[in-house]
């Protein structure tokens, strides 16, 4: 067969691109929602951390933290959807859900190290200035520091949310149509594996090259404001 043939064979007849379709919405649900749980939680844990290295505060919290960050980053991510889903959520029905949780819970955990990195690197002066101006520890954080430290955790943090994107392909272990296991169906059913395959691949590929150039236009607008 043709390679025309094939594709005609693998995505047309009998509607077969719609597995691709259904899997990449749901791929786009959960790497969006992942994300939003993972930077808001990583602020937070970062922040915590930061805190307790600058002042020596918030012991307990900390101490919480780092066990979070033991456990999450020491695992691999498709023992933990496993965990979420057949043991945690076990009488949750909702696939999507616990794959949304599971994920941000992951990318926290990696959100919170690399901005605590760029926390740490802000320049220790600022700190003492924002003291010497009567700010407590939460304002000299949210409105000093962590702005500045944000134009340093871009490039990493705009890595991490590629990395979540490609860690969706997992949740087909749980049974969730993801773009993935979409192109494993096909695959099935036509026991044809390079064009779904290949399609698969180049729909993770135009997503990635989509948030690389957003970022790098972030990037840019940053620069412009620093001038």
């Amino acid at each position: 067969m043709s390679f025309s043939d094939k594709f005609i064979q693998n995505f047309v007849e009998g509607e077969r691109y719609l597995y691709l379709l259904k899997g990449l919405g749901n791929t786009l649900i959960i790497t969006v929602f992942a994300l939003i749980i993972g930077l808001v939680l990583g602020f937070l844990v970062a922040v915590v951390r930061s805190l307790h290295d600058k002042t020596g505060s918030l012991k307990i919290l900390n101490l919480i933290c780092r066990a979070y960050l033991t456990v999450w980053r020491g695992t691999p991510t498709v023992v933990q959807v496993l965990i979420m889903y057949y043991v945690i959520f076990v009488s949750v029905n909702n696939k999507v859900l616990v794959a949304v949780i599971a994920f941000g819970l992951n990318s926290a955990a990696y959100v919170a190290e690399i901005v605590r990195g760029g926390i740490m690197a802000v320049n220790q002066g600022q700190y003492e200035a924002g003291l010497s101006l009567g700010a407590d520890n939460t304002r000299i954080m949210f409105e000093i520091i962590i702005p500045q430290a944000m134009k340093a955790c871009l490039p990493a943090l705009s890595n991490e949310s590629i990395t979540l994107l490609k860690e969706t392909s997992v949740s087909g272990y749980i049974g969730l149509m993801d773009l993935t296991k979409g192109a494993d169906i096909i695959r099935s059913q036509t026991y044809e594996a390079m064009i779904p395959l290949l399609g698969c691949a180049f729909i993770y590929l135009v997503l990635v090259m989509g948030l690389t150039s957003l970022t790098k236009r972030l990037e840019e607008r940053l620069r412009r404001d620093e001038r």
